[in-house]
């Protein structure tokens, strides 16, 4: 049951990402980047380019105050520009050579042309998105520039203080908490954004704000406890010393030191390894509560959800949100 909900929410983002994600691909395809190192970089991350995420989100919150997404495809192009930024140079920041098996434009251009690429998808996406603020009147463009300006500065922080944190060695569930809650800034945007282009009103516009926020905070946890699954992307984090964060608040404990770092020592994980490294993750008392934060804001962002106006909207919405803790 839970691989099919699983299946049923992503069919749902991509059915509500495409449009905006071909017109994203469109407009970069035809950006003059004449140098021939960054303009294979770009037909590269273009052909594997498949993160419906933060387009599907801006088009369920479109439909959930009773917007045509079709209406706004050009601002979610914008959205999908410039969540592949951050994904570009969340992939220098990481060290990420490889996703799914296949090299990531760090891995396989370096890191110089992947900052370069993801600084254009930027530059592109923003100036995109103000083009598509033009139907609003002056003073409201103003606000929405404005705003998603900041929550876009609190994803930016919340990476600066992730590094400062494990320069430390020691990052506190607290500490955690706080960084995760500033990353949640851009799915709140999604949301946010999909609420305004949608024409809703005020309150509906600020409670989606207040879903994608929780929506965000669940989403990251959920990753991160993820990495700790995904073999290969663990190989390459204990390589770089960057291990998922769950995994070094369970390191904490002496014991499960001990035991993970004699599985770090081997010359090649197993599977079975991962398993034990899972298992031992998700026992550790700072990961359990963060289980337990994760079944508080499902159940915060259930109560949220029913205020929204359209039935069948709230349960697709609710159906990604309850997934949050599938499988974990």
């Amino acid at each position: 049951m839970p691989q099919k909900k699983g299946k049923i929410v992503v069919a749902e983002l991509r059915r509500g990402s495409e449009k905006g994600l071909a017109l994203a691909k469109k407009i970069l395809h035809a950006e003059k980047m004449d140098p021939p190192k960054l303009r294979s970089a770009l037909e590269y991350y273009l052909e594997h380019w498949d993160d419906f995420t933060h387009a599907g989100l801006f088009s369920l919150a479109c439909e959930a105050v009773g917007g045509n997404p079709d209406d706004s495809v050009l601002a979610q192009a914008a959205v999908a520009m410039m969540a592949a930024a951050f994904d570009l140079h969340d992939d220098i920041l990481d060290k990420s050579k490889a996703k799914n098996k296949i090299l990531t434009v760090y891995g396989k251009f370096g890191v110089e042309i992947a900052l370069l690429l993801g600084n254009a998808f930027l530059i592109e996406g923003f100036k995109t998105f103000a083009d598509a603020t033009i139907t609003f009147p002056k003073e409201k463009t103003v606000n929405i520039l404005e705003t998603t300006k900041n929550l876009l500065f609190e994803v930016g922080n919340a990476h600066v203080l992730e590094i400062c944190f494990k320069q430390r060695k020691r990052v506190t569930p607290n500490d955690y908490m706080m960084i995760t809650e500033l990353k949640a800034a851009s799915i709140e945007s999604d949301l946010m954004l999909g609420a305004l282009f949608g024409g809703g009103d005020e309150s509906e516009v600020a409670n989606l704000a207040k879903i994608g926020r929780i929506l965000g905070v669940l989403a990251t946890l959920r990753d991160d406890l993820v990495d700790v699954f995904d073999i290969e992307e663990l190989r390459q984090r204990i390589v770089v010393q960057d291990l998922p964060l769950p995994l070094l608040f369970a390191m904490q404990n002496k014991t499960i030191n001990s035991k993970a770092t004699t599985i770090f020592s081997k010359p090649k994980m197993t599977r079975s390894d991962v398993s034990e490294l899972v298992d031992l993750t998700l026992e550790a008392k700072p990961v359990a509560e963060i289980k337990d934060r994760m079944q508080l804001l499902i159940e915060e962002a259930t109560i949220l959800l029913t205020k929204l106006p359209k039935k069948k909207l709230q349960s697709k919405l609710q159906a990604f949100i309850s997934f949050m803790l599938e499988d974990l």
